[in-house]
């Protein structure tokens, strides 16, 4: 029987089933229409951010699927945090590969769509519109988040000064293990990896902690911040280059978490893959010293641990010292390319 053209299509319902819950702002339109509409609260400008995940890149294809929405939600929702932006809502694109009669797998999908609402209710950040595509390539998400900070606001990474702290939240390196240790289980042995540890650092690969409770903290009192996404080294540098200065870190006061820890200490060689390695999805911030008890004190307040680990200074390039003397780094940053 021909399909009446009146009747939604395929795709049509599938939006309608899945993602439309999703979409809880009115702007949204409930998904009926080609595009939504939304403003920033008054005296706010819009912060745009876009990121997606791959299977096979960015996260194992036989990863769970309620984690693979809330992945690359989090990832924008972390650049959002440290540009001290509170989040407004999202559009996502996603390609999903189907048998030979041309149908999807629902139930990873109602899986995915479910995590991926999860977020989108805790992060009060909903979708807003997007598309859907059929793929003969692995699955992929694309994500633009909008975020809202006050205007002339947004904490940048082009504007660290001399003198400034070089603070950093929670742990760093705990993702980049954990990749190591999903393609080679052999080294949760040489690690000397309890079976806490391990899941850990797998965990933390998985589903990324972005540090929006501490937005607004950012917006307070950083002078300059970004997220590490492509590892601390990396990206210290990439901070340094677009504020014109150098930077000096402490490389012993680096925060690693018990796990990373324990990987370091039994191979040396973790270490870099710890500092370079990416997906931490912290914040890099620096913050005048005279603002920088204040920070500690509001982060302590969310529940948000924070380490100082260097200072800005005049000049050009990031130093990574141990014990007084740099360390240098086979390949210094994640790259795709």
């Amino acid at each position: 029987m021909n399909q009446m053209a009146d009747e939604p299509s395929a795709e049509d319902r599938l939006i309608a089933r899945y993602f439309a819950p999703l979409a809880t702002h009115p702007g949204a339109f409930g998904l009926i229409d080609d595009a939504a509409a939304i403003a920033p609260p008054p005296g706010c400008d819009l912060v745009l951010k876009t990121d997606g995940v791959i299977a096979g890149v960015h996260f194992f294809a036989d990863d769970p699927p309620e984690t693979v929405g809330r992945k690359a939600l989090r990832m924008n929702l972390s650049d959002l945090a440290a540009k001290g932006a509170k989040p407004l809502g999202f559009i996502m694109s996603v390609a999903l590969p189907a048998n030979n009669d041309g149908k999807i797998d629902e139930v990873w999908l109602k899986a995915f769509v479910a995590g991926l609402g999860e977020d989108a209710k805790l992060f009060d950040c909903p979708l807003l519109g997007g598309d859907t595509d059929r793929t003969p390539g692995p699955i992929s998400v694309s994500i633009s988040a909008f975020g809202a900070v006050p205007h002339g606001a947004m904490v940048r990474r082009a504007t660290a000064k001399a003198g400034d702290c070089i603070v950093v939240t929670g742990t760093i390196g705990d993702a980049a293990l954990g990749v190591r240790l999903r393609y080679d289980t052999s080294l949760a042995q040489k690690w000397r990896l309890s079976e806490a540890m391990k899941a850990h650092l797998k965990a933390r690969y998985v589903l990324p902690q972005p540090r929006n409770i501490i937005a607004d903290a950012v917006l307070k009192h950083a002078s300059a911040a970004m997220d590490i996404s492509d590892g601390l080294v990396g990206d210290l540098a990439k901070l340094c280059r677009a504020s014109g200065v150098a930077a000096e870190i402490d490389a012993g006061r680096i925060p690693l978490s018990e796990a990373a820890r324990a990987a370091v200490a039994a191979d040396p060689a973790a270490f870099e893959y710890a500092l370079t390695g990416g997906d931490d999805y912290e914040i890099l911030l620096t913050i005048a010293p005279d603002k920088l008890a204040a920070f500690g004190a509001d982060a302590k307040k969310a529940g948000v641990a924070v380490t100082e680990i260097g200072r800005i200074a005049a000049g050009q390039g990031a130093r990574f010292l141990r014990d007084g003397k740099p360390l240098a780094f086979t390949r210094p940053s994640y790259s795709h390319f």
